[in-house]
């Protein structure tokens, strides 16, 4: 039998559409005024600077940004540190939150607790960097990579979705003669491409967007990442105005353009990721989040 909706249905629903509505809003007008500046003729700015559509469009903002010197290079960085550190990331904590998932193994209530532990205490900058200094590792792209690849909250989200899986499939394979890693690998991984789809997504962003430990642990401008890159620019641009300089006299392009540009040179890699990755992001969570 169809329910008959009544006014205060009718208007619950306007209500929550208006108040959806302007939360959107409210998210999506800073990054619609960025891109309005970024590709605006600098005048244009001075007299609409909440502009959320380019007027006089030029590309000057986006050509002073791409003539650095270091922008291609922080660029192959940025990509190899995302890359590796993505990759290294997934397969550390698949095989690390597939054995935890297993209620019969020894000492995992114990290995559980020390990693529900690391959440809540770490060790401090001070022992970090001490840490990879005696590693050697100083001044390299690896201290980028390789203290970020495991995270507590990761494990416990993959593990918490494995243990969701159905257990007879495995049951099954083991009775063919399976070995734990064949089931892994064929039967584990393919069911899990949510949960996986949605870490990777995690530890992309987490690597794309890392900035302080550029700061603590990089020393050549060789190894900057695009992080570093921004800062530098915007510190530089704040320099000039704090001293007087006039861009447009120097024939460079004005301040806030320049930071708008490369806000989104920074950041359009990485959001071009989501659309892909949607479909597998809420159920991935969902599921990895209340299994267990």
């Amino acid at each position: 039998m169809k329910l008959r909706r009544t006014n205060v249905d009718f208007i619950v629903d306007a209500i929550i559409a208006v108040v959806v509505g302007l939360i959107a809003w409210i998210m999506l007008y800073p990054f619609l005024n960025v891109v309005a500046v970024a590709f605006s003729d600098y005048s244009e700015y001075l007299k609409r600077p909440l502009m959320i559509w380019p007027r006089n469009i030029n590309f000057e903002a986006f050509e002073y940004v791409f003539s650095n010197p270091l922008i291609l290079n922080c660029y192959k960085n940025t990509v190899i540190i995302t890359a590796l550190g993505t990759i290294g990331g997934l397969f550390l904590t698949v095989v690390t939150a597939y054995p935890l998932s297993k209620r019969h193994l020894k000492g995992q209530k114990f290995v559980m607790m020390f990693i529900v532990f690391t959440m809540l205490f770490n060790g401090g900058l001070i022992p970090k960097f001490y840490l990879i200094k005696s590693l050697g590792m100083l001044d390299t792209l690896w201290a980028l990579i390789i203290p970020g690849m495991l995270t507590s909250f990761n494990i416990i989200l993959m593990k918490n979705f494995f243990e969701g899986l159905p257990k007879g499939l495995e049951e099954a394979a083991k009775i063919d003669g399976a070995k734990d890693i064949y089931i892994l690998y064929k039967i584990i991984i393919p069911l899990s491409m949510p949960i996986i789809a949605t870490i990777a997504l995690f530890i992309a962003v987490s690597y794309w967007n890392s900035f302080f430990n550029a700061v603590v642990y990089i020393r050549s401008t060789s190894k900057w990442t695009l992080q570093l890159l921004l800062r530098e620019i915007i510190m530089t641009s704040n320099a000039a105005l704090l001293q007087g300089t006039n861009f447009a006299e120097e024939k460079l392009i004005q301040t806030q353009s320049v930071k708008y540009a490369t806000l989104i040179v920074v950041i359009l890699p990485i959001l071009c990721l989501y659309p892909f990755l949607q479909k597998y992001f809420v159920k991935g969570v969902t599921l990895g989040a209340v299994k267990g």
